[in-house]
């Protein structure tokens, strides 16, 4: 008799398209392990990266604005959450592997900084210090956070799709479809990546409207007449002009008209909203100082970054890893609170 985990695999032959990756014919994880006699491999992955510590911390770190005092703004992972629903919304239409795309969804911020992509930059400036041939990037440490560093050292042992996905997933400030060499092998990894700029640039304009950054008439004419003039509205646009591009097809794309008028979107937000939101606040030089200090302080006193001190013994750049390593993986108030607790003075309590 078959076993639920079989019967979903010979369902995935039967009605996915010739184009979707099927989890029986997985390329597999780099520890083997005994199938799930009810879970997909890619199903594993998924709940893997939602059990994980480094999924929770997603709800205390910034996606656009630094500890907004307001109910309603994105964090980072509400981000995920709507990229995921994108995603599977875009591989459900096309016939592709829901759970693949979930699972590299869930998984593709996982090592984001505290304090967005300002502390992106405020992180890589100050590991650099230390190892001037290293670099920080987001992608790279989601991917190091489920091959090393969750599970105390073990790491999830995720399938090669996923871990494919996960690495493959931004283009930075790159137009779509950009220079393809870099895409995810799977379908299912495009379309994640396609769904992580569909997501950020509809939810920050709601957001920068919002905190008052801009306002709805402000956005430019060329992309609302193609797009639409709502949040709704432009999501829709470009989810069924992807699905309308790219079924039957074994590449993820959209048309021309709607692809430039995404990419316009894109630049205006980085010119508009996240350098003067930066810039407005202070915020590049407040980030910035936390990084800096924090990381000359951690290298001086390995003790109090878990694992730091048997690393330095490894020389001083296994050390900068680490250190690197326990910087991004804190959220936004944790990082405050150990730069007050480490760089500002406390009243001294000494007897009346």
């Amino acid at each position: 008799m078959a076993t639920p985990r079989e019967e979903t695999e010979q369902i995935e032959g039967q009605t996915l398209s010739p184009h979707a990756a099927r989890s029986a014919e997985s390329r597999g994880r780099a520890r083997p392990e005994p199938p799930c006699p009810i879970r997909t491999a890619f199903q594993r992955d998924r709940d893997r990266i939602i059990h994980s510590k480094a999924f929770r911390r997603l709800s205390h770190k910034t996606q656009m604005f630094i500890a907004p005092e307001a109910d309603h703004y994105r964090t980072r992972l509400t981000h995920t959450l709507e990229v995921a629903q994108i995603a599977r919304t875009i591989s459900r239409a096309l016939r592709l592997n829901e759970d693949l795309t979930e699972a590299i969804a869930l998984g593709h911020d996982l090592g984001h900084t505290p304090f967005g992509h300002v502390g992106e930059s405020a992180l890589d400036a100050a590991y650099r210090e230390f190892d001037p041939s290293a670099g920080f990037h987001h992608a790279e440490q989601s991917l190091r956070v489920v091959e090393v560093l969750e599970k105390d050292g073990e790491g999830l042992n995720l399938t090669h799709e996923v871990r494919d996905g996960i690495g493959c997933h931004s283009k930075g400030m790159e137009d779509l479809p950009g220079d393809r060499s870099g895409t995810p092998t799977t379908v299912e990894g495009s379309v994640v990546l396609y769904a992580d700029r569909l997501a950020y640039i509809n939810h920050d304009i709601d957001d920068a409207i919002r905190g008052g950054l801009i306002t709805a008439a402000e956005l430019p004419t060329e992309c609302t007449t193609v797009l639409g003039d709502t949040h709704s509205r432009r999501i829709t646009t470009m989810v069924s002009d992807i699905v309308a591009q790219s079924a039957g097809r074994p590449e993820i794309s959209m048309s021309e008209e709607v692809e430039t008028a995404t990419n316009r979107l894109k630049d205006f937000l980085y010119d508009r909203v996240y350098r003067v939101a930066a810039l407005t606040a202070g915020e590049s030089d407040r980030v910035g100082r936390i990084f800096t200090q924090l990381f000359r302080f951690y290298v001086e006193n390995p003790s109090g970054v878990p694992g730091a001190a048997e690393a330095g013994t490894d020389g001083p750049e296994a050390l900068a890893r680490r250190v690197c390593d326990y910087l991004a993986g804190m959220t936004d108030r944790f990082a405050a609170q150990q730069f007050q607790f480490h760089f500002v003075p406390r009243r001294w309590r000494g007897a009346d």
